[in-house]
């Protein structure tokens, strides 16, 4: 018979492994759908996009907090980071469902530039998922030694994806309609 701990620890990778295969899925999914009648949401970019770059900013002060020992800002900071994560989910779900993709119009090596930060950050968004999951979940057990093995993949991978985010949103930004 597997010890309560063990029971803990499984009931969290169930929900682990089920949200980070449900957003993906579900993300692509309703990118699909169009609102029919409704009002574009295009001011939700340069939102989203600075929310982006909170994410950003949380995420070094995190770590800069939890380097000086100051675990509750630490947490508090990386809650806040979560939340900013998932604000930042629906309202660019949201403007997608409102609104016709937006192509990058940029010429020369730019378009590859553009591409290839667009693409990288696409695939480590999903990535990042299950990373700060399963970061967040070890913590909140009290496993730091392996908290802080999974942060090592977890930190540079979300703050990547938050810093591109505001990086494509610059570069596509003139040919929004």
């Amino acid at each position: 018979m597997k010890n309560k701990p063990e029971l803990t620890k499984n009931k969290y990778q169930l929900w682990i492994n089920v949200v980070s295969i449900a957003i993906p899925i579900v993300v692509a999914l309703l990118f699909m759908v169009r609102i029919p009648n409704v009002e574009p949401l295009s001011f939700l970019p340069p939102i989203y996009a600075s929310i982006n770059g909170i994410t950003a900013i949380l995420l070094i002060f995190a770590l800069i907090a939890i380097k000086n020992k100051k675990r509750v800002l630490h947490e508090n900071l990386m809650k806040t980071a979560i939340t900013c994560s998932l604000l930042f989910l629906v309202m660019y779900v949201a403007y997608h469902m409102t609104s016709d993709p937006t192509k990058y119009r940029g010429e020369g090596g730019m378009v590859y530039v553009y591409y290839g930060i667009l693409i990288s950050h696409i695939i480590l968004s999903i990535i990042v998922i299950p990373l700060v999951l399963i970061s967040y979940v070890r913590a909140y057990l009290g496993q730091y030694e392996l908290h802080k093995k999974m942060v090592r993949y977890a930190f540079p991978v979300w703050l990547y994806v938050a810093i591109t985010g505001v990086v494509v949103y610059l570069m596509i930004s003139p040919y929004y309609v």
